[in-house]
């Protein structure tokens, strides 16, 4: 469970960067990396969207830890 939690972590953190890049330098880099809304970034964006709902977790998860 460690490394999905890592996995997500690290996939939220690329999709919360390519946003900023597309906010400050109109410059996706999935797209740049992948190429323009082909199979490879749609699925790369989608699994940054289901890591994103996934982190949504870690706050109930903070709550009962501690």
């Amino acid at each position: 469970m460690k490394f999905l939690n890592t996995l997500v972590l690290v996939l939220v953190i690329v999709g919360a960067l390519n946003w900023g890049l597309i906010a400050l330098f109109n410059f996706d880099l999935v797209a740049w990396a992948f190429g323009s809304m082909t199979m490879l970034t749609r699925l790369v964006y989608g699994l940054v969207a289901i890591c994103g709902l996934w982190a949504i977790t870690f706050f109930t998860r903070m709550s009962i830890d501690g």
